[in-house]
């Protein structure tokens, strides 16, 4: 039997076919740096909730990597609340066409 596989685009939301897939992406990049602040710091949930001005619930959800109905902007909240930068950058595009989104994590 003959083994067969796709190469990954990189983004695993594009790659099961979900829509947004890039946004998706920048989200469970973002989250994962969260849940791992939060790990650190070995705050209960409810700790955690009072320091990102969220609820318990939410952060519940953060920490199984399931940001549902958080933006991007509020989880760049979260990281600011976390005491982290966050930079944006805007730039032209390499090649034709529409650009792309992308997340660097700055190791500590």
């Amino acid at each position: 039997m003959q083994e067969t596989h796709e190469d990954s685009s990189g983004n695993v939301f594009a790659d099961l076919g979900f829509p947004n897939s890039a946004q998706e992406l920048v989200k469970a990049k973002l989250t994962v740096q969260i849940y791992q602040l939060l790990r650190e710091r070995n705050l209960t949930q409810t700790q955690a909730a009072r320091l990102l001005g969220t609820t318990q619930a939410q952060v519940s959800a953060l920490m199984r990597c399931r940001p549902v109905s958080v933006s991007v902007s509020r989880l760049m909240e979260f990281l600011n609340s976390l005491g982290q930068d966050v930079e944006l950058r805007v730039k032209p595009t390499q090649h034709q066409g529409s650009g792309h989104i992308s997340v660097v994590v700055q190791p500590n």
